[in-house]
Protein backbone atom coordinates (compact mmCIF):
# COMPACT_ATOMS: atom_id res chain seq x y z
CA UNK A 1 0.00 0.00 0.00
CA UNK A 2 1.17 3.14 -0.78
CA UNK A 3 2.21 5.28 2.01
CA UNK A 4 1.38 9.84 1.29
CA UNK A 5 4.71 11.48 2.84
CA UNK A 6 3.17 14.47 1.52
CA UNK A 7 6.26 14.76 -0.49
CA UNK A 8 4.14 13.54 -3.94
CA UNK A 9 5.43 14.81 -7.36
CA UNK A 10 2.58 17.87 -7.63
CA UNK A 11 -0.04 17.30 -10.74
CA UNK A 12 -0.54 20.26 -13.14
CA UNK A 13 -4.51 21.30 -12.73
CA UNK A 14 -4.16 23.96 -15.71
CA UNK A 15 -4.12 26.86 -13.71
CA UNK A 16 -2.04 29.01 -15.99
CA UNK A 17 -3.28 31.96 -18.26
CA UNK A 18 -1.19 30.24 -20.83
CA UNK A 19 -2.94 27.23 -20.87
CA UNK A 20 -6.18 29.00 -20.56
CA UNK A 21 -5.28 31.13 -23.80
CA UNK A 22 -4.83 27.39 -25.68
CA UNK A 23 -8.13 26.69 -24.35
CA UNK A 24 -9.68 29.06 -26.06
CA UNK A 25 -8.34 28.78 -29.34
CA UNK A 26 -9.20 25.15 -29.01
CA UNK A 27 -12.44 25.77 -28.46
CA UNK A 28 -12.35 28.22 -31.16
CA UNK A 29 -11.53 25.76 -34.10
CA UNK A 30 -13.33 22.92 -33.04
CA UNK A 31 -16.70 24.49 -32.74
CA UNK A 32 -16.05 26.37 -36.44
CA UNK A 33 -15.09 22.86 -37.85
CA UNK A 34 -18.04 21.01 -36.54
CA UNK A 35 -20.24 23.33 -38.85
CA UNK A 36 -18.04 22.56 -41.58
CA UNK A 37 -17.63 19.23 -41.12
CA UNK A 38 -21.32 18.28 -40.46
CA UNK A 39 -22.84 20.69 -43.77
CA UNK A 40 -20.10 18.66 -45.72
CA UNK A 41 -20.75 15.30 -44.14
CA UNK A 42 -24.64 15.47 -44.98
CA UNK A 43 -23.76 16.92 -48.27
CA UNK A 44 -20.99 14.35 -48.83
CA UNK A 45 -23.25 11.20 -47.78
CA UNK A 46 -20.47 10.54 -45.61
CA UNK A 47 -20.75 8.55 -42.04
CA UNK A 48 -17.37 9.28 -41.06
CA UNK A 49 -17.12 12.58 -41.31
CA UNK A 50 -20.71 13.11 -39.66
CA UNK A 51 -19.23 11.02 -36.68
CA UNK A 52 -16.05 13.59 -36.96
CA UNK A 53 -18.37 16.45 -36.75
CA UNK A 54 -20.04 15.21 -33.57
CA UNK A 55 -16.50 14.66 -32.10
CA UNK A 56 -15.73 18.20 -32.71
CA UNK A 57 -18.76 19.10 -31.46
CA UNK A 58 -18.39 17.14 -28.19
CA UNK A 59 -14.59 18.36 -28.18
CA UNK A 60 -16.04 22.07 -28.25
CA UNK A 61 -18.62 21.48 -24.78
CA UNK A 62 -15.99 19.83 -22.78
CA UNK A 63 -12.99 22.19 -23.49
CA UNK A 64 -15.63 24.55 -22.07
CA UNK A 65 -16.46 22.63 -18.98
CA UNK A 66 -12.88 22.05 -18.91
CA UNK A 67 -11.82 25.61 -18.94
CA UNK A 68 -14.72 26.27 -16.31
CA UNK A 69 -13.37 23.47 -13.57
CA UNK A 70 -9.90 25.00 -13.86
CA UNK A 71 -9.76 26.95 -10.53
CA UNK A 72 -12.94 24.39 -8.92
CA UNK A 73 -11.69 22.11 -5.97
CA UNK A 74 -9.89 18.63 -7.59
CA UNK A 75 -13.07 16.36 -7.02
CA UNK A 76 -15.07 19.26 -9.22
CA UNK A 77 -12.01 18.60 -12.15
CA UNK A 78 -12.51 14.75 -11.86
CA UNK A 79 -16.10 14.45 -12.11
CA UNK A 80 -16.20 17.10 -14.92
CA UNK A 81 -13.49 14.79 -16.58
CA UNK A 82 -16.39 11.90 -15.69
CA UNK A 83 -18.96 14.26 -17.74
CA UNK A 84 -16.38 14.51 -20.86
CA UNK A 85 -15.91 10.32 -20.51
CA UNK A 86 -19.83 9.84 -20.74
CA UNK A 87 -19.81 12.50 -23.76
CA UNK A 88 -17.04 10.78 -25.79
CA UNK A 89 -19.12 7.63 -24.68
CA UNK A 90 -21.83 8.24 -26.21
CA UNK A 91 -20.63 9.77 -29.50
CA UNK A 92 -19.05 6.71 -29.85
CA UNK A 93 -22.11 4.79 -29.22
CA UNK A 94 -24.44 7.17 -31.75
CA UNK A 95 -21.57 6.66 -34.35
CA UNK A 96 -21.34 2.72 -34.08
CA UNK A 97 -25.67 2.86 -34.43
CA UNK A 98 -25.18 5.36 -37.44
CA UNK A 99 -23.11 3.28 -38.98
CA UNK A 100 -25.08 0.11 -38.67
CA UNK A 101 -27.77 2.25 -39.90
CA UNK A 102 -26.36 3.27 -42.96
CA UNK A 103 -25.15 -0.71 -43.96
CA UNK A 104 -28.50 -1.76 -44.25
CA UNK A 105 -29.67 2.38 -46.08
CA UNK A 106 -25.89 2.55 -48.00
CA UNK A 107 -25.91 5.86 -49.94
CA UNK A 108 -22.69 6.95 -51.82
CA UNK A 109 -20.14 8.97 -49.97
CA UNK A 110 -18.46 12.16 -52.15
CA UNK A 111 -14.75 10.68 -52.15
CA UNK A 112 -13.68 14.36 -52.80
CA UNK A 113 -15.60 15.88 -50.13
CA UNK A 114 -14.28 13.19 -47.59
CA UNK A 115 -11.13 13.87 -49.40
CA UNK A 116 -11.16 17.52 -48.79
CA UNK A 117 -12.54 18.21 -45.79
CA UNK A 118 -11.22 15.68 -43.84
CA UNK A 119 -7.42 17.12 -44.70
CA UNK A 120 -8.92 20.31 -43.47
CA UNK A 121 -10.20 18.92 -40.17
CA UNK A 122 -6.61 16.80 -40.23
CA UNK A 123 -5.35 20.33 -40.25
CA UNK A 124 -7.25 21.90 -37.43
CA UNK A 125 -6.52 19.22 -35.17
CA UNK A 126 -2.89 18.67 -35.72
CA UNK A 127 -2.61 22.26 -34.81
CA UNK A 128 -5.28 22.04 -32.04
CA UNK A 129 -2.66 19.04 -31.05
CA UNK A 130 0.93 20.80 -31.25
CA UNK A 131 -0.84 23.44 -28.69
CA UNK A 132 -1.97 21.28 -26.46
CA UNK A 133 1.29 18.89 -26.52
CA UNK A 134 3.21 20.77 -23.67
CA UNK A 135 0.12 19.94 -21.57
CA UNK A 136 -0.82 16.54 -22.08
CA UNK A 137 0.39 15.15 -18.57
CA UNK A 138 -1.69 16.73 -15.59
CA UNK A 139 -5.11 15.38 -13.94
CA UNK A 140 -7.97 13.75 -15.50
CA UNK A 141 -9.50 17.27 -16.70
CA UNK A 142 -6.22 18.36 -17.98
CA UNK A 143 -5.30 15.08 -19.56
CA UNK A 144 -8.81 14.20 -20.79
CA UNK A 145 -8.42 17.72 -23.17
CA UNK A 146 -4.93 16.03 -24.78
CA UNK A 147 -6.74 12.66 -25.35
CA UNK A 148 -9.65 13.79 -26.87
CA UNK A 149 -7.47 16.11 -29.19
CA UNK A 150 -4.90 13.17 -30.06
CA UNK A 151 -7.89 10.62 -30.62
CA UNK A 152 -8.89 13.97 -33.09
CA UNK A 153 -5.93 13.68 -35.23
CA UNK A 154 -5.77 10.12 -35.81
CA UNK A 155 -9.55 9.60 -36.64
CA UNK A 156 -8.77 12.49 -39.51
CA UNK A 157 -6.28 10.29 -41.12
CA UNK A 158 -8.99 7.35 -41.15
CA UNK A 159 -11.29 9.42 -42.82
CA UNK A 160 -8.74 10.59 -45.55
CA UNK A 161 -8.05 6.97 -45.88
CA UNK A 162 -11.16 5.70 -46.51
CA UNK A 163 -11.76 8.38 -49.01
CA UNK A 164 -9.48 7.09 -51.24
CA UNK A 165 -10.60 3.73 -50.52
CA UNK A 166 -13.76 4.94 -51.53
CA UNK A 167 -12.71 6.33 -54.76
CA UNK A 168 -10.70 3.39 -55.48
CA UNK A 169 -13.30 1.13 -54.74
CA UNK A 170 -16.48 2.75 -55.95
CA UNK A 171 -18.30 1.24 -52.48
CA UNK A 172 -19.07 2.96 -49.22
CA UNK A 173 -17.67 0.38 -47.23
CA UNK A 174 -14.68 1.83 -46.28
CA UNK A 175 -16.45 4.74 -45.10
CA UNK A 176 -18.83 2.95 -42.28
CA UNK A 177 -15.70 0.76 -41.51
CA UNK A 178 -14.05 3.93 -40.62
CA UNK A 179 -16.99 5.42 -38.62
CA UNK A 180 -16.95 2.24 -36.69
CA UNK A 181 -12.97 2.14 -36.09
CA UNK A 182 -13.44 6.05 -34.68
CA UNK A 183 -16.42 4.66 -32.75
CA UNK A 184 -14.14 2.61 -31.07
CA UNK A 185 -11.77 4.93 -30.53
CA UNK A 186 -13.86 7.36 -28.48
CA UNK A 187 -14.79 4.68 -26.68
CA UNK A 188 -11.54 3.61 -25.78
CA UNK A 189 -10.60 7.26 -24.66
CA UNK A 190 -13.88 7.77 -22.31
CA UNK A 191 -12.64 4.72 -20.77
CA UNK A 192 -9.09 6.21 -20.40
CA UNK A 193 -10.51 9.24 -19.36
CA UNK A 194 -13.01 7.31 -16.60
CA UNK A 195 -10.55 5.00 -14.93
CA UNK A 196 -7.80 8.09 -14.22
CA UNK A 197 -11.17 9.80 -13.12
CA UNK A 198 -12.62 7.03 -10.54
CA UNK A 199 -8.69 6.55 -9.44
CA UNK A 200 -8.36 10.63 -8.52
CA UNK A 201 -11.59 10.41 -6.24
CA UNK A 202 -10.89 7.68 -4.81
CA UNK A 203 -7.49 9.07 -3.57
CA UNK A 204 -6.81 11.63 -0.66
CA UNK A 205 -6.03 15.13 -3.13
CA UNK A 206 -2.24 15.53 -4.52
CA UNK A 207 -0.59 19.09 -4.74
CA UNK A 208 -1.77 20.53 -7.69
CA UNK A 209 1.12 22.99 -10.18
CA UNK A 210 -0.46 25.94 -11.29
CA UNK A 211 2.32 25.61 -14.05
CA UNK A 212 2.86 23.85 -16.92
CA UNK A 213 4.54 20.07 -16.52
CA UNK A 214 3.54 20.64 -12.49
CA UNK A 215 6.48 22.97 -12.57
CA UNK A 216 5.54 26.48 -10.60
CA UNK A 217 3.65 29.55 -12.75
CA UNK A 218 6.20 32.56 -12.91
CA UNK A 219 4.00 35.53 -11.15
CA UNK A 220 3.72 37.08 -14.70
CA UNK A 221 2.12 33.97 -16.21
CA UNK A 222 -0.84 33.57 -13.50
Amino acid sequence: MDKDCGCRAAVFAGMSVSYKRVLWIVITINAAMFLVEMVAGVHGQSVALQADALDFLADSVTYAISLYVISKPPAWRSWAALLKALSLGLVGLWVLAWAIYNMIYMGQPVALVMTWVGAMALLANIVCALLLFRFRAGDANVRSVWICSRNDAIGNLAVIAAAGAVWLSGSSWPDLVVAVMMAALFLRGATEISVQSWRELAKPPVPTAAGEGGQAVPSSDR
